[in-house]
């Protein structure tokens, strides 16, 4: 969890301010996870994540767009054909702060979470 509230910081991806006059707040919750090591180790890794309940935002009003950042799996199966194809190696790899560096057109007032 401190590790999250650091990159947030770092990124600046919030500003604390009052809440606007007439404004929704989305509740946010911590989702905490237990992730096995890679096979072969037995050292298992601990995440924290903060995320936001915003089922209470309605489309048109509190939003415009919705968009999932998920790779379809047909596009997975084409780059694995293509790897075998060309005699390739994958190698695996983790990006902690994805989600971090979107940029949003719009402003999301969100309530502060206990454990601030």
């Amino acid at each position: 969890m401190n590790e999250e509230m650091k990159l947030f910081h770092l990124n600046n991806n919030w500003t604390l301010v009052r809440k606007p006059e007439g404004s929704r707040l989305a509740n946010c919750k911590w989702v905490f996870k237990r992730k096995d090591g890679a096979s072969g180790t037995n050292q298992q890794r601990f995440k924290a994540r903060l995320v936001s309940n915003s089922f209470i935002q309605r489309e048109g009003i509190d939003y415009n767009d919705v968009f999932y950042p998920v790779v379809k799996h047909i596009s997975i199966m084409i780059l694995l054909a293509t790897i075998v194809e060309l005699n390739l190696e994958v190698e695996q790899m983790d990006v902690k702060t994805t989600f971090l560096y979107g940029e949003l057109n719009e402003t999301i007032n969100m309530k502060q979470s206990e454990g601030f």
